[in-house]
């Protein structure tokens, strides 16, 4: 069972900006390539940092005013946030090793 829940439109300021640890708001589409690669990658991540870290993911055609207002472009895109803020931003598709080092630069910030 994967510890990636999804957000919308409606949770997002709840699950996200409000949130006591940090959260990884993964952008993507069903029509992705790239984000269908990176989900297994996410699950992963999510597991390993369970307790310490949040990570959500945000259908951007379902949630089209929550990718504007965080000037999402590109896909997969992953806005990292810390205590409501975002502090990292990645586009594309990263392995475990490049994605846990954005990690560990937010948990370390």
């Amino acid at each position: 069972m994967s510890q990636v829940n999804a957000v919308t439109s409606g949770t997002f300021e709840s699950e996200v900006v409000g949130a006591s640890e940090p959260v990884v708001v993964d952008f993507w589409a069903e029509w992705c390539q790239p984000c269908k690669m990176l989900s297994p990658v996410l699950d992963k991540v999510a597991e390993s940092y369970n307790g310490k870290l949040k990570v959500v993911k945000c259908n951007v055609d379902e949630n089209q005013d929550v990718a504007a207002k965080y000037g999402v472009m590109s896909i997969p895109n992953l806005i990292f946030f810390k205590d409501g803020q975002v502090v990292n931003q990645a586009v594309g598709y990263m392995n475990e090793g490049q994605l846990t080092s954005k990690i560990e630069e937010v948990l370390g910030s």
